[in-house]
């Protein structure tokens, strides 16, 4: 695979919990496929503060979309979203 999964993980610099739930998702990946994941710090834009404050850590597949989760990993919802643009791309 040339192009990798999308994620956005709304973050802070400070969270333990978001920097778990980054490596947690890292971890769902299968040979051969790479997770692109882009960290936003929520701390850097007031309308992210006051979007997700006290959610951090939120995971996005499409950020226009719906949430996969937040606070901790749903490997379910994670892997759904991989699956599906592994079958998008194919």
């Amino acid at each position: 695979m040339s192009k990798g999964i999308p994620f956005t993980l709304y973050s802070r610099s400070y969270c333990h919990l978001c920097e778990d739930m980054r490596q947690a998702l890292l971890g769902l990946q299968q040979p051969g496929e790479r997770f692109d994941v882009q960290v936003i710090d929520v701390d850097v834009d007031p309308q992210l503060v006051a979007r997700f404050d006290e959610l951090v850590p939120v995971l996005f597949g499409d950020p226009a979309g719906p949430e996969l989760c937040h606070y901790f990993l749903d490997p379910v919802a994670a892997r759904g979203w991989a699956d599906a643009c592994n079958a998008a791309a194919a």
